[in-house]
């Protein structure tokens, strides 16, 4: 049960806000490459940790990032000309770079001097794995990217969607480090995986593990345990890093998923989720298996909203629901979004009313790693994660291990290349 002060200070992620200066503190993704596609192209509304920006694609190919309100009478930039290295207000012409220095102001006779004294708020950008990233904390403490391979890797390694959450960023990514919600969420009736599911048949077959978890330098390793015939345990690794992701494991040769969680505001999240293998090409198969609508769900065309969604009860099929699969719902990302978008009746979850047991030790530790991390910088002291990105560079993986190997050997974590 966490204290409801305790929740409040983990789900408030607006300027202002401890928990949003600690997200401050990384580089965020913040939109898809893809959303400007090209220079000069229509600019983009971004709201991100309840700060309204506006992105903009600049005439040398530049990334802008700036406050969406017009410096002078502050109308919306989201109407904005994009021209000419710059991004000019339609309300009385000035005109902003994507450093968010005022490079005209043609309205005013006095204009040239004027200019000098009316820069807008701007952001640091770059693009990072098909994404564009921001960093939105204090400029002397800006680190370098996290050098996560799923990062990294060419477009040809992996495949990557952008989806609009209606809830807390908080609720969701416990979801994606609870492993034993697998066992059952994701599962036929029959206790086998989703059809085009990449989780091994342990988890169905086991449906109790029991975690290790090691704190990191990036945040925390999490293995869950299973039977896997009795020689053998089966292990489930996530890496979570803070304060935004999850590695979510797969076999060796298999390409694995990650989710990152972005908040929007206090009741809406960004998910970008990957499906990556860093070390070659997603084969054709691959590719098409992903489309199924099971690793990636279906689109509302034109929006970055699921077609199954919480105003159609997600197209849960309950004679599906019956006969096959355990939801009755068909997208793996949708099952998620079902059980957590209302999750105790609203966009946040009210922690103080849970009963958590043993099979929640992983959720429990991060909830701590993040509630150290913020208060500790209430104190004045920064996250050393930030500042370690080399750290970042980890795997998860899903393996089988004989039982009494242990698992901080150097022979299994060799095995089971957790480190890259």
């Amino acid at each position: 049960m966490m204290k409801p002060e305790d929740n409040e200070l983990l789900v408030r992620v607006g300027p202002g806000t401890a928990m949003g200066a600690l997200f401050r503190r990384f580089w965020l993704p913040v939109m898809l490459s893809d959303e400007l596609s090209e220079p000069d192209c229509t600019p983009v509304r971004v709201n991100v940790l309840g700060e309204k920006l506006i992105a903009f694609r600049d005439t040398n190919g530049r990334i802008g990032l700036l406050d969406a309100y017009c410096t002078h009478r502050r109308a919306n930039l989201f109407w904005g000309r994009n021209e000419d290295c710059g991004l000019r207000c339609v309300y009385h012409g000035w005109k902003f770079d994507v450093d968010g220095n005022c490079v005209d102001v043609p309205n005013a006779p006095d204009g040239d001097r004027l200019k000098q004294n009316m820069s807008t708020i701007a952001y640091p950008t770059m693009e990072r794995g098909s994404m564009i990233w921001a960093y939105l904390g204090p400029r002397e403490l800006m680190p370098a990217p996290p050098a996560t391979e799923v990062f990294e890797a060419p477009a040809s390694h992996r495949v990557i969607r952008k989806i609009v959450a209606r809830g807390n960023y908080l609720q969701f990514m416990e979801g994606d480090i609870d492993s034993s919600h697998v066992s059952f969420l994701h599962s036929n009736v029959d206790n086998t995986p989703l059809a085009g599911s990449r989780v091994t048949p342990f988890a169905y077959q086991d449906k109790t593990p029991r975690w290790t978890i090691k704190p990191t330098d990036y945040g925390l390793m999490l293995a869950a345990q299973r039977n896997a015939g009795p020689d053998n345990y089966s292990w489930r690794i996530n890496q979570w890093l803070l304060p935004f992701a999850t590695l979510i494991a797969a076999p060796k040769d298999w390409p694995f998923t990650t989710n990152v969680r972005v908040p929007i505001d206090d009741e809406n999240s960004m998910q970008f989720r990957i499906w990556t293998h860093p070390d070659r090409p997603l084969t054709d198969k691959e590719i098409e298996t992903s489309q199924g609508g099971v690793i990636f769900p279906e689109m509302i065309p034109g929006t970055f909203e699921t077609k199954e969604n919480a105003s159609n009860d997600y197209l849960i099929d309950r004679e599906n629901q019956r006969t096959r699969t355990y939801t009755g719902i068909k997208g793996i990302p949708s099952q998620d979004l079902a059980v957590t978008q209302d999750q105790g009746g609203g966009p946040i979850a009210d922690r103080s009313r849970e009963r958590l047991t043993s099979s929640d030790t992983a959720i429990v530790f991060m909830r701590k790693r993040l509630l150290d991390a913020v208060k500790a910088l209430q104190q004045g002291i920064e996250p050393p994660e930030a500042q370690n990105a080399a750290a970042y560079r980890v795997r998860p993986i899903d393996t089988v291990l004989p039982r009494g190997v242990d698992l901080e050997s150097g022979t299994a974590a060799d095995t089971m290349k957790i480190v890259a």
